[in-house]
């Protein structure tokens, strides 16, 4: 797993713009699951 996290790391390094849209997409994944819950916890109601 070190080889593969130096990999990671150096290419992040050459692609700092990379690093805004891999952040972007787990904040959006983030939302989408928090918004999944609200809905499913939401229509499951007593």
């Amino acid at each position: 797993m070190g080889m593969e996290e130096n990999e990671l790391t150096t290419y992040l390094a050459e692609n700092p713009r990379m690093i805004g849209v891999l952040f972007a997409i787990v904040l959006i994944l983030s939302q989408a699951g928090s918004a999944a819950g609200a809905v499913l916890g939401g229509s499951t109601g007593t």
